[in-house]
């Protein structure tokens, strides 16, 4: 071969002797690298796409953790304090509201007292799933949020669970502060609470406007009764107010009444939609017009005087201690008589209050007036009057201790002598007929303490005279003497067990007892006067019928009445306490134009007069107090309301008479029905004349002092 045709590149390697054929010829290394080829690259959605994937899986992490986070870092918190305050609720005894005596109108009730009616009606108004849907609902959130952004107003998307959440645990702020926590909360408390729980507590919890917090404040707000008496129709406009309150209300807004209906109608159709209500039945409602907004019930005028003697009759028993009374949401029916109430009150503004000219009169800025009515069957007190007005005096005249019972104490000590078959210091026993000496100033017999020898008004001596006549006239020498025959410690237990405390002030087992120190209120009194009104069997006095709490009823003492004294020695005390009214100082009484049994009396200095009388029906008592407003001292009544002095058989006896008047005028004319003691049923004796020495007087007042007028005949007893 011609060395021109041979190949200038190397020879190839010899075959490996011990390998295989590689099966591929070696790349050349003096060439470059062949380029790989290029892979398709992937289209923008596609990127797009598995971009979203990673972001929405990173956002579920994130959430998932968020979820885990909250939920363990937000507790079940106590309830706030608006939402546990609570007014207590007084009632009088037909149930028409008195009184609430807190800021917060709330009464909490327990669902079985709500009618299903009005519970389906606030479902179809709030949330028609409850029963069945889970305790927040997360779509619902979100469509309420987007709608809210795109200008359909601030929706909620809330379920009654997370609604009861922000009423009880939160508050109303709208924040996503607030928001977050309604949720985990709402989720918790679903695993802990059932759902007649949660919606319990929402129907106590919601505002209804009106100041009305929970359905049956708002019962009472709207329709003027408890909630178990109101009808699918009530309901559904309590439920519809939910949304809107103030808006929805059509007698505050008039203007807003198409809107009202429309709501009022959608509550219904929603209830229909459940089966809830059928066709025919809500066809057949009519939108139930609410009654007028009335001012909140505060304690101005009486209502502070009677809600004060309930607290007091409520805690001084140990029925509820007063701390716990404090935390409200008690719901007290009081034994009070609204129309008797009103009529007392009418009866002190007639003939006391509207007289009043302090310019004219000095002493009237010192009047002072409280009373007491009480059923004798029963012990119910029906009504009281505390003074003109609690927001301006604050004292309850009607339950305060500090004023002399003056001659209105003498028939205890007449009680006592019957009741214990007593004697005169000369063998006697003691009738309405027993002679007694009624010298003035003359030293009591048989009292082995310090001499005694009391003052019979204006200094007047009347020499021997009947018992019955004495009590007519309030003669003192008698009365004293008379409670040392008895023994004064007996006319005290006489006294304590007709009803007043064993702890009044100045009740001392002394002579003077008997003129009347002590200083029992006039409640106190009343309860004496209803014991001899009802033959002396004692109903303890009450002023509260029923108390309960969440629905929950409170124990009461026992009104069982029990025989406090005889018979016998009871009804022979009101024999002679007619002749009191009939024909001695308590006239005036006769204006009640039926049979009545009364004593007046008047304290030391005439710093009180008052009027203790009853009938078969109904026992009352009436004071006439005077007391510096400035200064709180006691001062004599001398000249008030125009007059010389002021008496029991005077303006007391008046406003007796005229209450008794009225508050009877339903009830018929009853006689006394008197069982008396042996001596009692003798014949009358002879007039008596009043002066001292067997003179005429000119006449007496309400206690036995002197007065303008004619005389007249005394006689101990009918």
């Amino acid at each position: 071969m011609s060395p021109s045709l041979r190949s200038s590149s190397p020879a190839p390697p010899p075959p490996d002797p011990g390998g295989a054929d590689p099966g591929w010829e070696p790349r050349d290394p003096t060439l470059a690298a062949p380029r790989a080829a290029a892979r398709p690259r992937a289209s923008l959605p596609r990127r797009l796409l598995r971009a979203a994937a990673w972001l929405t899986l990173l956002g579920a992490l994130l959430l998932g953790g968020a979820f885990v986070a909250g939920y363990l870092l937000v507790d079940i918190p106590a309830a706030n304090a608006a939402a546990v305050a609570q007014s207590n609720l007084y009632l009088y005894r037909d149930g028409t509201v008195l009184a609430r005596d807190g800021e917060v109108n709330r009464e909490n009730v327990r669902l079985d007292r709500i009618p299903l009616s009005v519970r389906q009606a606030v479902l179809a108004a709030e949330d028609r799933d409850f029963h069945t849907s889970r305790a927040v609902d997360p779509k619902a959130m979100v469509r309420a949020a987007w709608n809210t952004l795109n200008g359909k107003g601030r929706q909620s998307g809330s379920t009654i669970t997370q609604q009861y959440v922000k009423n009880y645990y939160l508050g109303q702020e709208q924040t996503l502060t607030r928001k977050a926590k309604e949720f985990f909360i709402a989720i918790k408390l679903e695993r802990e609470k059932t759902k007649d729980e949660i919606l319990q507590g929402y129907l106590n919890t919601s505002y209804f406007g009106r100041n009305a917090y929970g359905v049956q404040a708002a019962a009472h707000a709207y329709y003027g009764k408890d909630v178990e008496r109101l009808g699918p129709a009530e309901g559904a406009y309590l439920a519809a107010l939910l949304k809107a309150p103030s808006a929805y209300d059509v007698t505050t807004h008039p203007e807003n009444r198409p809107a009202v209906l429309a709501r009022w109608g959608y509550v219904l159709d929603g209830m229909v939609g459940e089966g809830w209500l059928t066709p025919g039945e809500r066809a057949a409602l009519r939108f139930p017009d609410p009654q007028t907004a009335r001012p909140a019930t505060g304690l101005s005028g009486q209502r502070g005087y009677l809600v004060q003697a309930v607290e007091e009759y409520l805690t001084g028993r140990g029925i509820v201690d007063e701390k716990t009374l404090a935390g409200g949401g008690f719901r007290i029916v009081t034994t009070i008589d609204p129309a008797r109430q009103a009529a007392l009150v009418r009866a002190v503004e007639d003939r006391v209050t509207h007289r009043l000219d302090p310019a004219a009169h000095p002493t009237d800025r010192y009047v002072r007036a409280g009373a007491a009515a009480v059923e004798p069957a029963t012990g119910r007190v029906v009504a009281l009057y505390g003074g003109v007005d609690y927001t301006e005096q604050y004292v309850n005249n009607a339950t305060r201790r500090d004023y002399q019972v003056g001659s209105t104490f003498k028939p205890f000590v007449l009680t006592a002598a019957v009741q214990s078959g007593a004697r005169t210091q000369y063998g006697e026993p003691i009738t309405p007929y027993t002679l007694y000496d009624g010298t003035d100033r003359r030293p009591v017999e048989g009292w082995p303490g310090a001499p005694y020898d009391p003052a019979n008004e204006d200094g007047e001596s009347y020499g021997e005279i009947p018992v019955g006549t004495a009590t007519d006239l309030s003669v003192n020498a008698v009365y004293a003497q008379m409670a040392v025959d008895v023994g004064p410690a007996r006319v005290r237990r006489t006294a304590v067990a007709l009803g007043l405390p064993a702890t009044t002030p100045d009740l001392t087992a002394s002579p003077s007892i008997a003129l009347g120190p002590a200083t029992a209120s006039v409640l106190d009194m009343a309860q004496a006067y209803a014991t001899l009104a009802a033959h002396g069997r004692r109903g303890d006095h009450t002023l509260v019928a029923a108390v309960s709490r969440d629905g929950d009823p409170l124990p009461l003492p026992s009104a069982e009445p029990r025989q406090a004294v005889g018979r016998e020695a009871a009804d022979t005390t009101t024999a002679v306490l007619r002749s009191v009214v009939e024909s001695g100082t308590g006239t005036a009484a006769l204006d009640a134009g039926r049979p009545a049994a009364g004593k007046t009396g008047t304290a030391e200095d005439d710093k009180a007069a008052w009027f203790a009388g009853y009938t078969p029906e109904l026992a009352t008592v009436v004071a006439l107090m005077g007391q510096d407003p400035e200064t709180g001292a006691h001062e004599p009544l001398y000249g008030a309301l125009g007059l010389p002095r002021v008496n029991g058989g005077g303006p007391p006896a008046e406003i007796w008479a005229r209450f008794t008047r009225e508050a009877l005028a339903d009830t018929p004319v009853r006689d006394f029905d008197l069982r008396l003691m042996p001596g009692a049923e003798l014949p009358e004796v002879p007039p008596v004349p009043d002066g001292p020495e067997g003179e005429e007087d000119e006449g007496w007042d309400g206690t036995g002092e002197a007065g303008p007028g004619p005389a007249k005949t005394r006689r101990p007893a009918r």
